[in-house]
């Protein structure tokens, strides 16, 4: 039982992570109809300038600053290069994200080095923000922090199990829940995002009214941009904060904006969860087709026991299942699980 909670809560709060970073790639696409390439890049950037500022002016504060300094990369890009190009067609848009993305990490190694930095959470953080206990006599439990002595047992035939859940990863839903509301609020139910929603659709009539069309185009893609440092930010000291870091999520979460459904928010948050619970659960899943055979009583030659395809475990063929899934969408549904359109 305590495998399965842990797993839950480990798989969710990937997948929120994954969501708050394909928000912002999904407000983009479904404002500006752009497929930022160099989205990952800007996740990588936030977990630097993180980093960087956290040094000097604590955590707390490097937590705001640097959402705001990557949404501001991201307002320069957009004004003094992507609307150059955006005359030309999407191809253009594509080639010069793509050309961005190799840019960005050339001067984050210039800078920060090829070697990954020391991104550590505040002491707060730290540690586990409760475990459970799985006791063979007394049952579950729940204890807040650190299960300490609780873990251990004098009589040997008592047997106890404790899943700790780190405090990291309770701040990434915390802060993704709360990323939520803010976005359905703004868009919604403030005169910006009315605004927003009306330049989708009716740009020309938004223009018509006097409101700066390509002002508008920026700031959301500096808001998407802004979400995606957040995410940096978060992941940074969570994971791991190294020039591979946006390599290493920028393909997932295209799966994610793919799966969810072009421009549809609500579809990449549900398409985040999935995708971080399926390869969570498939990660801690320490199984094969072997063993599966085994327990049902099938009988292998030993050739067939040392077959390399049957002794893959589940936990090895993880980072293949959101791709796999990927193509499961692309064949049987186009548009996307909430999409209107297809892909």
């Amino acid at each position: 039982m305590e495998f399965f909670v842990i797993s839950m809560l480990n798989g969710l709060s990937y997948g929120l992570l994954l969501f708050m970073l394909s928000s912002g790639l999904t407000l983009i696409f479904s404002m500006m109809g752009v497929l930022n390439f160099a989205h990952a890049s800007f996740y990588m950037l936030g977990a630097y300038f993180g980093y960087t500022l956290s040094g000097t002016l604590g955590f707390w504060l490097a937590l705001v600053l640097a959402p705001v300094l990557t949404g501001a990369a991201g307002a320069l890009f957009e004004s003094q290069v992507l609307r150059r190009v955006h005359k030309m067609g999407h191809v253009s848009e594509l080639l010069v994200t793509f050309g961005l993305s190799y840019v960005v990490l050339e001067v984050v190694q210039l800078v920060w080095g090829r070697v990954a930095v020391d991104f550590t959470p505040p002491a707060v953080l730290q540690g586990p923000l409760f475990t459970l206990i799985n006791h063979s006599v007394q049952g579950l439990s729940l204890v807040t922090g650190s299960a300490g002595e609780a873990c251990t047992s004098a009589d040997a035939a008592v047997r106890i199990v404790c899943s700790p859940f780190p405090a990291t990863r309770g701040f990434i839903m915390l802060t993704a829940v709360g990323m939520v509301i803010s976005l359905w609020w703004v868009l919604t139910r403030t005169r910006a995002g009315l605004i927003i929603q009306a330049a989708l659709t009716h740009p020309e009539t938004v223009e018509t009214l006097g409101h700066n069309v390509p002002r508008i185009f920026m700031l959301v893609f500096a808001m998407g941009t802004g979400l995606a440092g957040l995410a940096g930010v978060i992941g940074g000291f969570t994971f791991i904060t190294e020039p591979a870091m946006a390599a290493t999520v920028g393909s997932v979460i295209f799966v994610v904006v793919v799966v969810g459904g072009m421009g549809s928010l609500s579809g990449a948050f549900l398409a985040s969860l999935l995708i971080g619970v399926i390869q969570t659960f498939a990660v801690a899943v320490d199984y094969s087709i072997l063993q599966l055979l085994t327990d049902l009583g099938v009988k292998l030659s030993a050739n067939a026991q040392h077959n390399t395809m049957l002794q893959l475990s589940v936990s090895q063929a993880a980072p293949v299942l959101p791709y796999l899934f990927l193509v499961l969408i692309l064949i049987f549904r186009p548009r996307g699980l909430l999409g209107k359109r297809d892909v």
